[in-house]
């Protein structure tokens, strides 16, 4: 069989995130009634536009800027404001901690003093070991508030991205059970926590608790970091955090270039560990230590491309869809829907190319 050949010079596909991360980032402003407008716009994001997804630098820009001008880590969605400069005091009291089970637990101790609002735990059941991170105080009066989400979202990303740091290596988790029900920009859970993301409302009025799960073994590991390390680290941090899961993980990436390289064809997981020299488990375990898997990796490249071709190029939807492997086009239409929320000839028409 012949392979089909994509007619449009490779377009530079940028990591994406989606929207509904902006939004729970930003309800600290709305609570203060401040217009993150000025915000928006000095990180390259136009105010006046409702995107389903942002390029991830802009986002990681726009966390930090928010940091920056509310003197607060913490978005100021919490009782307290988290002053400038709490993310660089937790990385230095975790890094002469022998283990990560320590440095978990100096983490722990030192967010008491400045997040009160959140109570952060380890707890260690023979082989299963939970991050378990549980509300002190309502965070907001119903449970699926943005901030609220987005406080838990944070937070856990903020924790097991440092213990990935710290440790030198992915650290998987098992499966992640969230307080609130599940939000709509749940699919990009796959890529920055694990597919195995559950969620159990909390009831209305009550305190909600987020429990991470992960082989306990991984304690144990030794922290492999110094001041020099802290140092380059620390540039661009804390926002650096949210763009580790793109960049710090070796086979992902490995994965997703010959994935990318045999469009329209799509080779199976089998495939790509001969070309990789792997057996199929050995891939399987690789990636789950980067915090991925096989099919999310082949559906975030997917969705990365369909965006950046519908919104760059006029090429005719149809030829998009064969182009990224999808034999019938109504796939393509059903899985451009639940990564957007859109029809691809909506998205098209709202953020860029026009049919031919």
């Amino acid at each position: 069989m012949l392979r089909r050949t994509i007619k449009n010079p490779p377009l530079r596909i940028q990591p994406t995130v989606a929207i509904g991360f902006v939004s729970g980032m930003l309800a600290g402003l709305a609570r203060r009634g401040t217009d993150p407008a000025p915000l928006l716009s000095a990180v390259g994001i136009d105010p006046a536009e409702s995107a389903s997804r942002i390029p991830l630098n802009k986002y990681a820009a726009l966390y930090n800027l928010v940091n920056r001008r509310l003197d607060d880590e913490g978005f100021g969605l919490f009782s307290q404001p988290m002053r400038g400069g709490s993310f660089e005091f937790l990385c230095r009291g975790c890094l002469s901690a022998p283990t990560l089970a320590e440095a978990l637990q100096r983490a722990s101790r030192f967010l008491h003093i400045v997040l009160p609002d959140l109570a952060v735990s380890i707890r260690r059941r023979q082989e299963h070991a939970e991050l378990v991170i549980s509300e002190s105080r309502r965070l907001a009066e119903t449970p699926d508030d943005p901030g609220r989400v987005f406080a838990f979202e944070w937070l856990l990303r903020l924790l097991h991205g440092l213990a990935c740091w710290l440790a030198g290596r992915g650290l998987g988790l098992d499966s992640v059970i969230f307080p609130y029900r599940r939000p709509a920009h749940s699919a990009d859970y796959a890529l920055i926590f694990t597919e195995d993301s559950r969620f159990a409302p909390t009831v209305p009025g009550g305190t909600g608790t987020l429990v991470a799960s992960f082989n306990a073994n991984l304690l144990d590991l030794p922290i492999r970091r110094d001041e020099a390390a802290l140092t380059a680290f620390l540039d661009g941090a804390p926002g650096k955090i949210t763009t580790l899961y793109r960049r710090d993980r070796e086979m992902v990436i490995r994965v997703r270039d010959l994935l990318r390289t045999a469009l329209p064809d799509t080779p199976g997981q089998e495939e790509i560990a001969d070309r990789l020299h792997l057996s199929p488990r050995t891939l399987h375990r690789r990636l789950e230590e980067e915090g991925s898997s096989f099919r999310a990796i082949k559906d975030a490249l997917r969705r990365d491309m369909a965006l950046a071709r519908l919104a760059k190029t006029a090429d005719p939807i149809s030829e998009v869809a064969a182009d990224l492997g999808y034999v019938d086009p109504s796939a393509f239409y059903r899985a451009f829907v639940e990564w957007t929320g859109m029809a691809p000839m909506h998205y098209r028409r709202q953020w860029g190319g026009k049919q031919r």
